[in-house]
């Protein structure tokens, strides 16, 4: 009996990669959040997706926080949760959905100036809603993390800047200084998606509002709604921006290529970026080096 919990996971899970097409990274994080409330699930004796109670799940949330989970992880798995229960109920495997309106911990405003991949990859894959709008903020959300790009260079982004078949575009930065910056695979995909529109007439990438493309303060509305679905706060289109440069670096970027990366003028500029990876280097180091570990 236990198997209908397990089967119904499998389900759910084959739906966000072969229907939804979530990437692979997202998939897994899914699988790994909700196997673990299945197993928390079977402890309980529950077997079958029709006895899931909303008091199930509030009191995994209460377990898990206290098991030491951070508020954000805690966010997530509840984010997970209520995709599958959701996905269950619209399916008719189960009445009523035990998940539908519960509330995870309050995230705390100040979060670090960079955020996790799988934040961001959560961000752009749940965050974005399936309405007129999912193109524009899909490619906005693409574009401020794979390439960097500052909120004031994506709003006047225009079409002839751009070429999807090398994979770059040409930024006019601060002081009117270009640089080329590479695009990545997912923004030029969402790039061509916005171009199968009807662009007669459309000079700029995101158009709108009175100067002719798309204001700060809209994208800062995609970015901050797109967190909120995601179960984030205090996301703003330059910490989408500071996640690129962490990420590059912890990748092994060089300072150089960053700094040309992001428009920098000093390299100053760019190395504030180490105090930020300075943990996951450490924390590379602990794992990898043999004489890493002991005493001094």
């Amino acid at each position: 009996m236990e198997e209908k919990l397990s089967l119904n996971l499998d389900y759910f899970i084959d739906n966000l990669k072969f229907q939804r097409q979530f990437s692979e990274y997202t998939v897994v994080n899914y699988s790994i959040d909700l196997k673990q409330f299945v197993s928390y699930l079977e402890n309980q004796g529950i077997t079958e997706p029709e006895e899931i109670k909303r008091e199930n799940v509030r009191a995994y949330v209460r377990d898990i926080m206290g098991f030491g989970y951070s508020r954000t992880s805690v966010a997530r798995k509840l984010s997970s949760i209520k995709g599958w229960t959701a996905f269950m109920a619209s399916n008719g495997v189960i009445s009523r959905d035990p998940a539908s309106g519960i509330r995870g911990p309050k995230i705390p405003a100040s979060l670090p100036r960079a955020l996790g991949r799988d934040d961001v990859n959560r961000m752009i894959e749940e965050g974005i809603q399936k309405k007129e709008s999912y193109c524009r903020d899909k490619a906005v959300l693409e574009l401020l993390y794979g390439s960097g790009l500052r909120i004031g260079e994506l709003a006047v982004l225009r079409w002839e800047y751009i070429d999807l078949a090398e994979r770059w575009v040409r930024i006019q930065g601060k002081g009117n200084k270009e640089r080329i910056v590479p695009l990545g695979s997912y923004a030029v995909k969402a790039l061509k998606e916005l171009g199968k529109r009807d662009r007669s007439g459309d000079d700029y990438v995101f158009p709108g509002g009175e100067k002719g493309h798309i204001s700060e303060r809209t994208i800062n509305r995609i970015v901050k709604r797109a967190a909120k679905q995601a179960g984030l706060s205090g996301v703003t289109p330059h910490m989408l921006r500071h996640s690129f440069a962490t990420h590059m670096l912890e990748g092994g970027a060089s300072l150089r290529v960053l700094q040309d990366l992001l428009g920098h003028e000093s390299l100053i500029t760019t190395q504030r970026y180490l105090t930020v990876t300075a943990e996951h280097l450490k924390k590379n180091y602990r794992e990898i080096h043999p004489m890493a570990e002991g005493d001094a």
